[in-house]
């Protein structure tokens, strides 16, 4: 994939969403005053209730633990033959997959979440489209939204990233992952909007399951996001109707952008893309209504941004 506005990201350091206290130390207001548009994060949480007291006391046991993989199989089609684990956040996983393997060359399409090349990096291996020994693929990809097919997954080890997949499950290509040599990541926090949960998790070939468990720990995941996360998976109306309202709000987004002369570039239902004619203008003129978004040290006309809650509408139309 290129784009000549577009250099690899490995070149340029790495960024990230957020940074809310920065922002409030360049344009001022609070941290409730500021709309945050900056992550790919659903602006309508899972409902959070209450907790067993247990989850907070005791260190989480089996039984919750298999509940929760139970739930994850289920909630994503899991075949029975792949392996799931649990962490905390699937960052934790990024960080440690390129242990799993002997380094070598991996492919990293870009532009992508720039996570990924500084794990391997991290590791020793040379990014390389070059006959690769691993291939890294964010499916749908974050920022441009490309899916990824059976066809893309060329390599021995084989990272398929679906942190944003949950709002287009038909898309998953869990049921490639049945190959040795395949991991698929999932994010708990972005669709269900829980991002401070830290849970992720790992599908696929049960060997490098195991070497992660390994790498990661006991009791890795705490015991309120063990009992959150098993709730929300199982609740598949939520994710029915949650998946409704995105694509309406993600449509009605790119109609208030494109009426202020900004283009689609791609995205998802989670967050959209959009070329303009200078990212860090725009950036500017938003923050100064204290609306945060996201640009990129690898484009100078690439935007994007999030979703706004359902009662935050009127504060983006107001600074565009």
């Amino acid at each position: 994939m290129t784009n000549s506005k577009i250099s690899s990201v490995t070149q340029t350091p790495r960024d990230h969403g957020g940074g809310i206290d920065a922002a409030i130390a360049q344009w001022g207001g609070t941290r409730d005053s500021w709309l945050d548009l900056s992550t790919g994060i659903n602006p309508v949480p899972y409902p959070v209730g209450d907790f067993p007291a247990d989850a907070w006391t005791a260190l989480p046991d089996k039984g919750a633990q298999v509940a929760l993989i139970s739930a994850a199989r289920a909630f994503w089609k899991v075949p029975e033959e792949l392996a799931i684990l649990a962490a905390p956040g699937a960052s934790a996983l990024i960080a440690r997959i390129p242990a799993l393997a002997a380094t070598g060359r991996v492919d990293i399409p870009t532009p992508t979440y720039n996570e990924h090349a500084a794990a391997f990096e991290a590791q020793g291996w040379d990014i390389t489209s070059d006959t690769p020994d691993a291939r890294v693929l964010v499916h749908p990809n974050n920022p441009t939204g490309r899916l990824w097919s059976a066809a893309d997954l060329t390599a021995p080890l084989m990272v398929i990233d679906e942190s944003f997949c949950d709002i287009c499950p038909e898309a998953s290509l869990i049921a490639k992952a049945r190959h040795p040599g395949r991991l698929v990541l999932k994010s708990f926090g972005k669709f269900w909007g829980l991002a401070g949960a830290r849970l992720g998790f790992a599908i696929g070939d049960p060997a490098l399951i195991a070497k992660l468990a390994d790498f990661i720990g006991p009791w890795a995941v705490s015991g309120p996001a063990l009992s959150l996360g098993t709730q929300a998976l199982r609740d598949e109306a939520w994710a029915t109707e949650t998946r409704a309202r995105l694509a309406e709000d993600a449509k009605r987004l790119d109609a208030l952008l494109r009426s202020n002369g900004a283009e689609v570039a791609g995205g998802t239902d989670l967050f959209r893309l959009y070329d303009v004619d200078d990212a860090a203008v725009w950036q500017g003129k938003l923050a100064q209504s204290h609306v945060w978004s996201r640009i990129f040290p690898y484009s100078k006309t690439y935007l994007r941004l999030g979703l706004p809650a359902p009662d935050r509408w009127a504060q983006l139309e107001a600074a565009l």
